[in-house]
């Protein structure tokens, strides 16, 4: 017997009746109470059910993507097929993540598309160098400190093979003692799209700043 179910509830409304008003033996009484037993305990389960979906630890199903609509609106969408540990530990992850410096826009970035970007302040002399210390002629890029409050990022999109491998129909090698198949859509177009990338340079990008972007293979 466990807390909240038939049995529990049968023995709980069982025991509220008064002694004595009742024989040991009452097989219509308990039949009756066993119905009320079976709907109190579904009631029970909704109950635990909607206090479990009060948190984005425990919530499940439609109820956490509520949790992600309440924190980011359209920003974090569940992926096709991706379970609830999955969304839920993406949701966490950006609940505290960091945000609005150099280091939260990368450590974004990279969980996003699985590759670091290439971040680089004119005004800061680790990214550029300066004469007679770290720069040299070809190797260095140039700076600049009349562009305060600028960045010049380069993200990669997410490396993935598509359908290499596979000849195409159009193909002279389709048919001819070569495997051909049928692939999803989901391999042939890429998880990460690049409003997702330019959402998340946004969603880290300091106040009065001004970014530029630059999305590669």
């Amino acid at each position: 017997m466990a807390t909240g179910d038939q049995t529990d509830m049968f023995s709980r409304l069982k025991s509220l009746l008064p002694r004595g008003w009742f024989p040991d033996s009452t097989p219509l009484l308990d039949g009756l109470l066993w119905g009320y037993s079976q709907a109190l305990a579904w009631l029970y389960s909704l109950y635990l059910f909607a206090q479990a979906q009060t948190r984005i630890k425990t919530a499940t199903g439609g109820w956490l993507d509520i949790a992600a609509q309440d924190f980011f609106g359209n920003g974090l969408v569940r992926y096709s097929g991706q379970s609830d540990d999955s969304y839920r530990n993406r949701i966490v992850i950006n609940i505290f993540r960091e945000r609005a410096t150099r280091y939260g826009m990368q450590r974004m970035l990279t969980d996003l598309t699985g590759r670091a970007p290439l971040i680089v302040e004119p005004a800061r002399p680790s990214d550029v160098g300066c004469l007679g210390v770290t720069a040299a002629l070809g190797v260095s890029m140039l700076g600049s400190v009349v562009t305060p409050y600028q960045a010049f990022v380069t993200v990669y999109r997410p490396s993935a093979n598509g359908g290499a491998n596979w000849p195409g129909i159009n193909t002279f090698a389709f048919g001819l003692a070569s495997t051909s198949g049928l692939l999803p859509s989901t391999q042939l177009s890429p998880t990460v799209s690049d409003a997702d990338i330019i959402a998340a340079i946004e969603a880290t990008r300091p106040a009065a700043t001004t970014v530029w972007y630059r999305i590669s293979n």
